[in-house]
């Protein structure tokens, strides 16, 4: 009786009541989506530096990512590779050759981080094949062939086929120089990333610098997914030994922290709508409480006591917020799974997002717990919104209330 009451009550002032729940709707729904809008910004981010930057893991020797000198390798890796390739839930595993090199076309030179990574091997642990934009990933070009970012290319001004000299020291602290061709070029749209990196082949740079045989910088694995690090982890620090075993969060510990971030920011922004629609209702709750002070005193007059009284307003305030709030749920959450499949289209900013890392084509990402989440802020706010117009109604006195016209 009390529910149906309530509801009733509700719909007496069908334009005000209106005005708070389509308010209260486009609050929650422009929370819900403008959340999931940068949730699914921050994932593409993350999945790019998973997918074709780091991986989930890497092996180095100790101190080689402090100095990023090449002389610093672990000897043996061939026999390390197998044994973490038979480890369940790894998908690839690929060792590399890193080093500092300085690469110039015939307009001008600039300093890039050389990759020497075993071709057959790569394209499991990443996905930079992927990402060819003009020419193949390491095929058309027989001798010293170089896969070099779009940024680097236009930087250097060359195109596929062009010739370009990488000049670095080889095993004795001697200058050496390579003559190579550009096979291919790719974006990963990360700009920072395409003009760094330089990708050889692990051959072609083992015989340049006169790198030692079964040898490597870096190893690099690839996992089924994000849940199986730290069973794998734990597994291959068994196989590695003393050498340096680290994930993707803590190669990159700025991705960790934007994770850790968004998800603050995502509920820090919806209760920020939800405290500004707070006092919207209890706005309204204390209209409806003045309004209805003769019927109020009339109730407990005959007998209703101050905790029904209590929990028709409270009930009033959750009916009025939570029917707003569902149906932005509702509308936001339908929103945001469109936007799964349907980007928003960002590529008039595009050159300053490359700039940061993150695509000119966003796709959103909502998570169900997100969605019940916010059902349950607003239930919340609902009841914390009627407490004090509750309590408003509660200090009438019986025989005042009756009196008033």
């Amino acid at each position: 009786m009390l529910f149906s009451l309530s509801w009733r009550n509700v719909w007496r002032n069908k334009v005000r009541s209106a005005v708070i729940i389509f308010s209260v709707a486009v609050g929650i729904f422009a929370g819900m989506y403008s959340t999931a809008f940068f949730k699914g910004m921050a994932d593409q981010r993350i999945r790019k530096v998973i997918d074709t930057e780091l991986s989930y893991i890497q092996i180095h020797k100790k101190d080689f990512r402090e100095t990023s000198d090449f002389k610093i390798f672990m000897p043996g890796t061939d026999n390390l590779v197998e044994k973490i390739a038979k480890i369940p839930h790894v998908t690839g595993v690929s060792s590399r050759i890193v080093a500092q090199a300085m690469i110039a076309s015939a307009e001008t030179a600039t300093g890039v981080i050389l990759k020497g990574v075993n071709t057959d091997k790569e394209i499991k642990v990443t996905n930079l094949q992927d990402r060819i934009i003009d020419g193949k990933y390491f095929d058309g070009i027989k001798r010293n062939p170089v896969v070099i970012g779009k940024k680097l290319a236009e930087k250097l001004n060359v195109r596929v086929r062009s010739k370009v000299v990488i000049t670095l020291q080889d095993m004795d602290n001697n200058i050496t120089s390579g003559a190579f061709r550009v096979v291919g070029i790719y974006s990963t749209n990360d700009n920072m990333y395409d003009e760094a990196n330089v990708f050889v082949r692990f051959s072609d740079l083992q015989q340049l610098i006169d790198f030692p045989e079964n040898a490597a910088n870096e190893i690099v694995i690839n996992l089924e997914g994000n849940k199986y690090m730290p069973e794998v982890i734990t597994k291959v620090k068994e196989i590695a030994g003393d050498y340096e075993v680290l994930d993707w969060k803590q190669l990159s510990p700025e991705m960790d922290y934007l994770i850790e971030a968004m998800d603050m920011y995502m509920y820090i922004f919806i209760i920020i709508i939800l405290l500004a629609l707070l006092f919207g209702i209890i706005n309204t709750m204390l209209m409806v409480v003045m309004e209805r002070t003769k019927e109020i005193g009339m109730l407990m007059a005959i007998g209703m006591n101050k905790f029904r009284i209590f929990s028709m307003i409270v009930l009033e305030s959750v009916m009025l917020s939570l029917t707003g709030g569902v149906a932005g749920v509702i509308i936001g959450g339908l929103a945001s799974k469109w936007g799964e499949t349907h980007p928003v289209d960002l590529s008039w900013w595009a050159q300053g997002y490359e700039q940061l890392g993150y695509d000119a084509f966003v796709y959103t990402h909502i998570e169900p717990v997100m969605m019940v989440n916010v059902t349950l802020l607003v239930i919340l706010t609902g009841i914390i919104a009627a407490l004090y117009p509750a309590y408003k109604a509660l200090k009438n006195d019986p025989a005042d209330a009756l009196r008033m016209e």
